[in-house]
């Protein structure tokens, strides 16, 4: 807007106050009602639309192999210092897969073969079936398990089975079981036991028991009824077990949702005593401090109703925007009533004695800030909603919430807020009632004279304060580029309480968080098993070729044990292939070891020539086996192969998926074949280096427009454009004083905090253009350099100090949280508030400064 634009808008404001109140009240309830009658909608936030290799590699996979697409939750049962191999502890464990069968919450999602297996199984059974042998023949004591033909026994025949059984007796049968050379079929008991047991012995202080849920994933894509049944599981387990716990999807998501809970039961209390006691300060006026509470509340009906018509469902990182935009709201408010005050008390440049009346006032105040407000307005949202190009669904929800959110709190402080204030101004004018108040700054006082320093020293030393600026930013970059740009699932998991919450009476006092404890100790005692628990490699190509056998063997040998693979017993690769399942049917199918044996000419176990036809006899004897890593077309020929390669859960998505890529190269290498690394997390690897990217390519698109805009609107309304990147270097600026300041604290800048971060630029660019927009103002209206920097240090920079305080201490009780996430993101925005404020109220006044006195040098006069 140039400056008559502004005046016709604030004298129709004001001459139409009562009008627009009805008005926007109005457009309020019609938004608002979309909060009760719009679509809730679900699912679809987490989604991801990648187009990638490994993408498409996985859709491969899952189209044709018969995958294992359970849901995995694990029981452990521990006695640190004892031992969990008893007789007793296993028939407990029994009891509890009895409890658990006949609890209808659980039973419903259990996969119909081998729904829950454990030692305690595999023991029992090999009981049930000692005291029955073969037909035609004693029991071999060289095997233990069902024998072919025979089913497995059901829970209560195994129990019985054990329950015959002396702890001498149980314990002598566990020496057979666990025998590395004892043959048998099904499970590897060994697998349920710790990662550093030795196999032979008959004791360990923690075993395993897997429970595979049906995934039954419905709109939403998440198997709701599995993961409340872990719930359910978890009830059932404390009942049994002085020492046990359950982990599983299902648990991490009820304990995060119950931290975020609890997180904000503490911190609400504590945020509004904070926000109501900067509000007091920073106004000292109760009515202003109502109107910034009404204006806040109806920002957050707009923001309710918006959610309900766009059907944009709740997710994690929406908690940030109602943060956002009650930060922002007072920023706004604070500036329209901050403009006011200096106009009603004669103190604004201009408006002289006769500004007395709120009308005029008004008048004057609105005409001098809707401008900030607007081009503040655009720049913040265009800020956010360029988080719109990001493959996640639940960004875009985030960038289209922010943006619309942006434009409703400019409507309602631009027009709702000031028009409200101005009735009830007259109306207390009416009664007599003095309001001339003072603005933050306008007064003697210590938050003048700091003010007033930053005046001083941007005056007499702006190169000086530049180059420091630069100097620390130089600093900040460097210490961003040692920044972790991984993901790892620990980072998301809640933490126990500190001492001085868990003291604090009820309803306050917080749960108890053991679930990172818990995620700690699996991922370092056991193999690990469940949702991202392995990855897979697609082979396509010759895969009849013998060389890929032996590329498939070397490669698991040659895992690095300090990677992310995980490690069978012997040392190798926990990769299952086609090599893995030739040998594993050989040992109990002589058809199988026959055909390998007459064309194995190295001895190494696996064949050398016309392996074709070892598949086929391998297809024959155990279809479901061979199915799980090869794909048989229906003219019998070899389409593809694949490997299931188990991972360590507790690192990195990026890490797991190097270290897989790096095995299929190595398959890829030595067989005349292509080799695609995915799974779930090297998919979801790819996806977070694409949003990453994609947000950070963001960030320079952001710039770009609001550099243009700002160009634009300078050019318009001063012929100068250059005074755009006057208004930016301050942003970026502070901007690598945060990146340095994460890489001191190590937060971690992924696509989780990249969007946290862009609540610099958008705060950053606010701060700006408020005060920059006031000195160019003063300046237009004849101050002189001095002057005009006062006014808008001391006059907009107070009330960028109220905002800032306001904010920084409404984000920064999120620190409080339980949830990494949710104080991340707290201490994060915080740390941005105040680097913001800092350049604005320091780096710009002085780059203002330079410019002028560099224009005067060329045209031996002031400018603007």
């Amino acid at each position: 807007m140039k400056p008559r634009l502004a005046s016709r808008y604030a004298d129709a404001l004001v001459s139409h106050s009562t009008l627009v109140v009805a008005l926007v009240l109005v457009l309020t309830a019609v938004v608002g009602a979309g909060a009760v009658v719009g679509t809730d909608a679900t699912g679809g936030t987490g989604d991801a639309g990648i187009d990638s290799p490994e993408q498409a590699a996985l859709d491969s996979i899952d189209s044709t192999y018969e995958t294992d697409d359970a849901v995995v939750a694990q029981i452990v049962v521990r006695d640190e210092g004892g031992d969990v191999l008893t007789r007793e502890s296993l028939l407990r464990s029994l009891r509890l897969q009895q409890a658990m069968r006949e609890n209808e919450t659980v039973n419903s999602t259990l996969r119909a073969n081998a729904g829950i297996v454990g030692v305690e199984n595999i023991v029992a059974t090999a009981a049930y079936f000692e005291d029955r042998p073969p037909a035609g023949g004693a029991n071999d004591t060289a095997s233990v398990g069902p024998s072919a033909g025979r089913p497995t026994p059901t829970l209560d025949r195994q129990i019985a089975a054990l329950e015959s059984r002396s702890p001498a007796e149980v314990q002598a049968l566990l020496a057979r079981v666990l025998d590395s050379e004892t043959t048998r079929s099904g499970p590897n008991p060994a697998a349920f036991l710790p990662s550093d047991y030795e196999p032979g012995t008959t004791s360990a202080d923690a075993r395993l028991t897997l429970v595979f849920q049906t995934d039954g994933g419905g709109d939403s894509g998440e198997p709701q009824d599995a993961y409340d049944a872990q719930i359910a599981v978890a009830s059932l387990v404390e009942g049994q077990f002085e020492d046990a716990f359950v982990f599983g999807q299902g648990i991490v998501d009820e304990a995060s949702s119950q931290a975020i809970g609890d997180s904000f039961l503490v911190i609400t209390p504590v945020a509004v005593v904070l926000l109501v006691a900067v509000l007091t300060v920073a106004y000292r006026d109760l009515l202003d401090v109502l109107l910034s509470v009404f204006g806040v509340a109806v920002v957050m009906v707009w923001l309710a109703g918006i959610q309900g018509w766009l059907a944009i469902s709740s997710s994690s990182i929406l908690i940030a925007v109602p943060f956002l935009l009650v930060g922002l709201s007072i920023d706004y408010s604070l500036h329209v009533v901050m403009r006011y005050r200096e106009a009603r008390t004669g103190n604004d440049a201009g408006s002289g004695r006769a500004a007395n009346a709120p009308a005029t006032a008004m008048r004057t105040a609105i005409s001098g800030v809707v401008v900030a407000l607007a081009a503040a307005a655009f720049t913040t949202g265009i800020g956010f909603f360029s988080n719109y190009v990001s493959p996640l669904a639940s960004i875009r929800d985030f960038a289209v919430l922010s943006g619309t959110g942006i434009v409703a709190m400019f409507l309602v402080f631009a027009a709702l807020v000031p028009t409200v204030k101005l009735e009830a101004e007259s109306f207390l004018e009416r009664l007599g009632r003095d309001r001339r108040k003072s603005p933050v700054g306008g007064e003697a006082g210590p938050i003048r004279g700091l003010l007033e320093s930053a005046t001083a020293v941007s005056r007499r030393a702006p190169l000086a304060v530049v180059f420091a600026a630069l100097v620390v930013s130089s600093a900040g970059a460097y210490g961003a580029t040692g920044l972790d740009t991984e993901f790892n699932r620990a980072d998301f998991l809640p933490e126990d309480a500190p001492e001085w919450m868990e003291s604090l009476p009820e309803p306050f006092a917080p749960g108890e968080y053991d679930v990172r404890e818990n995620f700690e100790y699996v991922t370092d005692t056991f193999r690990q098993r469940g949702q991202g628990s392995q990855a897979q490699i697609l082979i396509r190509g010759d895969v009849t070729a013998p060389s890929l056998l032996t590329a498939i063997e070397r490669t698991d040998r040659n895992v690095d044990e300090t990677g992310t693979i995980a490690l069978d017993a012997d040392g190798t690769g926990a990769i299952e292939s086609p090599a893995t399942v030739l040998r594993s049917v050989a040992a109990e199918n002589r058809t199988v070891a026959r055909a390998i044996e007459a064309r194995d000419s190295d001895g190494d176990g696996l064949p050398d020539e016309d392996v074709g036809a070892v598949y086929d006899a391998l297809f024959e004897a155990a279809p479901e086996q061979a199915s799980s890593v090869l794909h048989r077309t229906d003219d019998g020929s070899y389409a593809s192969a694949r490997l299931v390669v188990g991972v360590e859960t507790e690192a990195s998505a990026q890490s797991i998926a190097s270290d897989v890529r790096t095995a299929a190269a190595s398959v890829e290498e030595s067989a005349p074949v292509t080799a695609v690394a995915t799974g779930g997390p090297v998919v979801t690897a790819v996806v977070q280096s694409a949003l990453f990217e994609t947000l950070v390519e963001g960030f320079a698109v952001t710039l770009g427009v609001i550099l243009a805009f700002l160009a634009g609107v300078y050019w318009w309304r001063y012929r100068a454009p250059e005074l755009a990147a006057v208004m930016l270097l301050p942003v970026v600026l502070s901007l690598a004083w945060l990146l340095g300041a994460m890489a001191m604290l190590d937060i971690p800048f992924n696509s989780e905090t990249v969007v946290i971060t862009s609540l610099a630029i958008g705060l950053g660019v606010d701060y700006s253009v408020h005060l920059g927009e006031r000195f160019v103002d003063e300046r237009r209206r004849g101050d002189s350099l001095a002057d005009a920097l006062s006014a808008a240090i001391t006059g907009t920079g107070g009330a960028l100090l109220g905002s800032a305080m306001t904010t920084a201490a409404g984000f920064g009780v999120l620190s409080l949280a339980l949830s990494p996430p949710l104080r991340r993101f707290g201490l994060v925005t915080g740390l941005s508030i105040v680097f913001a404020f800092v350049a604005c109220v320091t780096v710009l006044p002085s780059l203002l400064v330079i410019r002028e006195r560099l224009g005067r040098r060329r045209e031996g006069g002031e400018s603007v």
